[in-house]
Order: structure tokens, then C-alpha cells, then sequence
């Protein structure tokens, strides 16, 4: 899921593509958020699905990567690389719903009266094709730091096949990517899955340093009427996806502090299982920036600040006519991490704790601190709903070395529900991963990660995160 990348992604408050099994290429895209700007996609060093498998194929020893959602089950993938030269890559992805086959063989041996035996009833099933799904994507990488992506993929059970075509240039000083995708899946912030007919996307965004200014420019068009996914019950579509030009422009600032590093001694001649994560430190983040949105279109019609709270009145800067709007917001987030270990020696060497404070909207904020002042100055008890959107959104993450190149990890949301009479803080969509480090490649790992609210489990490989 997305939020075992958040600590690599500039100081970790974009919002970036989710991973996820419902789709053959494993990639959802976030909602365009009206709050905060969406960097779904600035990839930078995300691998295609078909290069992680071939890589985990060909270097791990696995024939066959595993996964698991709750609408299409058990499954597993291979990966077949056709040679195409040194600049260009291209691969065809097969899966095999392993959890329908073995559910329909059962129901078909029950149902069976001609006295068939258990290989003939699995050969009989396996010509089915409803079983299988398959992905080719082809990638070309030209000399003038340009790459082109092709991708499709179709399963026997749908009547839909996805296709999707990127350009990305690389400037001196920004990353430009063009993307169309038709259908486009999309996830809303309850985990439900939507299927947008045709998405054209077009995103600007400047390279990441540790500290300094960034801007962001992204604009996004979504054409047709979304249909919930399968597995998705929800009747209401979003406002974000009804059709419409959805264009945002971002600035920000982003300051690294480094609290504490650590001058002891490490191990002679012993390289650490992740070159990142080489040195016990404290360090911290800020990031302040300011966002302007404009929306043309149906999506202009059904705005989130129309929804007023109950118990006083939010401040917004924003203007409305007819089809389109404008809506202009800043943003902080802060961010701590703390490292202890080296991750050189086989156990316990290393322990990593980072934790995130996200402002996404100052006048959401400032209205409800501005409330809850006003309240406690008359003597009056504090409006819980201005209290609760004063609470910032808060990111966990803990990792743990368990033995050599292994290690344990958890992300977390941790959501303020003050109405709650029993626990007023609650875990929110905990991830569970457990990380293999590549020791001879520096910095990469592979991950198994399960989400137990989306009840989806997922191998990929991940190069260059922290």
C-alpha cells in the first residue's frame, strides 16, 4: 500500500500511486484530493510490475509470486521477458487465480455424475478461461532521457481490458509525464475501488532534493461516467471523479534538520544489508507550502466546502460559477525519524521509528483552533468536532531487524475519533510487511505486505527507499 512509501517521497505528504493486487500491473491511483496535491504520477524510482518480476524470478529463485485481494483471491504471477535490445523491454505478465480454480474443481467433482476422476475434472477446468489474466507492457528508453510505456492487460473473468500509455522527459531541474489510461482504476479514502473510463494526465513536478523549494504543476481530465469496481458496494460516486478538468499548481518549502548522528565505529569490511540505512541518527523535516486548484466540469458542481461543520464556521478561500471553481489552501507537514543500529550486524541491528504530522488544509484548521479558542475564552466546553479537526493527521511507521537482511515493519494512521467512548485513538488501516534487503544492490528490498482493512496481500520490489 501507499503508505510504506510515504517516507521516501519528499518528506512524505504528496500522495503518491497505490499499490495493490486488483489490477495485473498492481497500481491504483488516489483520488485527485481538493486539500492537498496528488503526486500519483512522479513515480521516480518505482519499478513497472513486469521488471519486479523478472527481477525476483531470475535473482530469488521464485517461480511464482504470490498474491491476494478480497474481490479475486488467491493468485499468483509469472513473468516471461521477450529480448528486445538494451533500451527496450518488454515483458507478458501471466496470472492464475489459484483460489477460483481450486473452489470450482471442488464444485465440479460434487456435481459430477459420470464417475470422472480428479485429474480429469482439473483438466477439464483448466481450459477455463475465467482463470487467467494477462499483462504486456512494453518500455523504451531513449537516448535524450526519454521513456515510453506501453501497457495492457485483460482478465478471462472481465469484460474489460486496461491499457495505458506514458511519456516521461527528464529537464535538468523537472520530470515531465504525459499518461492516458482507459479504464483508469481509481481508490477512495474508505478503500473502495472505481473504474474512470478514460484518464489523460499531464504532470510537472521538480526534483526532490533534501531541502529547498519545490513546485508541482498537475493536471488531470477524466472523461465518462466512473462505475464502482467489483467488490465495491458503494452507490454514491465521488465528486472528485464525476467528469471534468481538475488542474492543480503547488509551492513549497522543505527544510532537513539533522538533531543527532552517530560517530561510533562500524564493522570493517562488512557492507550494511541497506545503504540508507547505515547510521543511527535523529532527524527531522518541515515542509510549508501553498496549493491553488481549479476545476472545470461536473466536478466543479459538488464541492467538500459545501459541507459546513455544525459547530462553527470554516474560513475558505474560493470562488464558484456555474461549471468551475477556484480554491486556493496552504499545507505543513513535520516529520521525525529516529534510527537506531547500523543494519550490518545478523540480529536486532537495527530499530526505526518515523512519525508524520500532516496540516493538509490551514483553513480547516486555523477555523477550528480559532473556534476552540473562542470557546474556552467564554468559558464554554470546546466544540469536539473543532477539536478533532485541530488534531493533525498522524503517520506512524516502526521497523525492526529480526535476522540478517530481514526485518519487520508497520505503517499506520492514527485517527482521532473524540465521539468514541471507549478508545478515542485508533489504528487506521495498519500495514504489515515484512522486508528482504538486497544486500549486493546497495539500496533495495523486496516486500510481503498484507493490509488487514483492504484484506490484500502483496510481494514487489522496491529500489532506493528510505
Amino acid at each position: 500500500m501507499n503508505k510504506l512509501r510515504w517516507v521516501m517521497d519528499g518528506g512524505g505528504f504528496w500522495e503518491v500511486d497505490v499499490s495493490t493486487p486488483v489490477t495485473i500491473d498492481g497500481i491504483a491511483r488516489p483520488l485527485p484530493n481538493y486539500a492537498s496535491l496528488p503526486l500519483g504520477l512522479s513515480r521516480g524510482t518505482t519499478l513497472s510490475r513486469g521488471i519486479q518480476l523478472d527481477f525476483i524470478q531470475r535473482f530469488m529463485a521464485a517461480p511464482f509470486v504470490p498474491s491476494f485481494s478480497a474481490s479475486n483471491g488467491f493468485s499468483i504471477q509469472r513473468a516471461l521477458t521477450i529480448p528486445s535490445g538494451n533500451d527496450w523491454f518488454t515483458t507478458l505478465l501471466g496470472q492464475f487465480n489459484l483460489q477460483k480454480f481450486v473452489s470450482s474443481v471442488r464444485k465440479a467433482k460434487l456435481e459430477d455424475l459420470s464417475g470422472s476422476s480428479w485429474l480429469q475434472v482439473i483438466g477439464r477446468n483448466l481450459c477455463e478461461k475465467s482463470f487467467y489474466g494477462l499483462g504486456f507492457s512494453s518500455e523504451f528508453l531513449a537516448p535524450s532521457d526519454d521513456a515510453f510505456l506501453f501497457a495492457y492487460e485483460a482478465c478471462g473473468d472481465s469484460k474489460t481490458a486496461r491499457k495505458k500509455a506514458v511519456f516521461e522527459h527528464k529537464f535538468p531541474r523537472f520530470n515531465l509525464t504525459l499518461e492516458r489510461v482507459w479504464p483508469g482504476l481509481f481508490i477512495d479514502k474508505h478503500g473502495n475501488y472505481w473504474d474512470v473510463p478514460v484518464t489523460l494526465a499531464a504532470d510537472l513536478a521538480s526534483v526532490t532534493s533534501d531541502s529547498g523549494t519545490g513546485y508541482h504543476l498537475s493536471l488531470q481530465h477524466i472523461s465518462g461516467s466512473a462505475t464502482p469496481a467489483e467488490g465495491n458496494k458503494t452507490n454514491e460516486v465521488p465528486a472528485n471523479l464525476l467528469p471534468g478538468l481538475h488542474l492543480k499548481s503547488a509551492i513549497s518549502f522543505k527544510k532537513n534538520v539533522e538533531f543527532w548522528r552517530s560517530q561510533g565505529k562500524k564493522l570493517k569490511l562488512v557492507l550494511p544489508f541497506d545503504l540508507f540505512l547505515s547510521s543511527s541518527h535523529v532527524s527531522g523535516t518541515c515542509l510549508i507550502g501553498a496549493v491553488m486548484t481549479t476545476l472545470v466540469g461536473e466536478n466543479a458542481l459538488r464541492l467538500p466546502i459545501d459541507d459546513q461543520p455544525k459547530d462553527y464556521t470554516r474560513f475558505d478561500l474560493y470562488a464558484t460559477r456555474e461549471k468551475s471553481a477556484f480554491l486556493a489552501d496552504l499545507f505543513a507537514s513535520f516529520s521525525l525519524s529516529a534510527q537506531y543500529g547500523n543494519f550490518q550486524k545478523r540480529y536486532f541491528d537495527l530499530t526505526r521509528l518515523n512519525a508524520r504530522l500532516d496540516v493538509p488544509s490551514a483553513s480547516k484548521f486555523f477555523s477550528a483552533a480559532a473556534c476552540v479558542a473562542q470557546n474556552i475564552s467564554n468559558s464554554k466546553q470546546p466544540s469536539l468536532e473543532a477539536v478533532q479537526t485541530v488534531c493533525p493527521k498522524t503517520m506512524l511507521s516502526f521497523q525492526q531487524q529480526i535476522a540478517g537482511p530481514f526485518s519487520f515493519r508497520v505503517d499506520s494512521e492514527l485517527a482521532v475519533n473524540l465521539k468514541n467512548e471507549n478508545w478515542k485513538v485508533n489504528m487506521e488501516n495498519p500495514v504489515f510487511a515484512i522486508e528482504y534487503a538486497l544486500h549486493v544492490l546497495l539500496s533495495a528490498k523486496a516486500i510481503a505486505w498484507y493490509s488487514p482493512k483492504q484484506k490484500e496481500f502483496m510481494v514487489e520490489l522496491r529500489f532506493y527507499e528510505r
